[in-house]
């Protein structure tokens, strides 16, 4: 089973949903975690907009990047453009992606919904080339 790391800049909203869906869609196919390039807290939108289509992800945890291991993991997606901040490590793993996709952060609640439905596609093309 391939470990695939979600990060972004805070672990706040884009990875947190990342990891919601890669936990949901890629059960018995991927294992997944999130981090950030710091911590920070779970978006309570985030939280929200992802209990709205009956994904849980209340018991999930903003963690940092410098908490893990690079060689841990087969695979690492950037949501958010930061590949370009990451250590050489992390980006030269098997697979490496950086979606680039809106920080919903401060923006309205359609806006949360665009980008978790955009992440949802994303990771469900991600199970299925596993």
């Amino acid at each position: 089973m391939k470990k695939v790391m979600f990060v972004c800049k805070r672990n706040s909203c884009r990875s947190q949903m990342a990891e919601g869906f890669g936990r949901i869609l890629g059960k018995g196919k991927i294992e997944v975690v999130s981090s950030g390039l710091e911590a920070s807290r779970v978006h309570p939108t985030a939280v929200q907009v992802m209990s709205e289509i009956d994904i849980d992800i209340t018991g999930q945890k903003s963690k940092a990047l410098s908490d893990f291991k690079a060689e841990d993991f087969d695979a690492v997606i950037s949501l958010c453009g930061c590949g370009v901040n990451l250590p050489e490590e992390w980006v030269t793993r098997e697979i490496f992606e950086d979606w680039q996709l809106e920080d919903p952060d401060g923006k309205p609640w359609e806006t949360f919904q665009r980008v978790r439905d955009e992440i949802k596609e994303k990771v469900e093309k991600l199970v299925n080339s596993q």
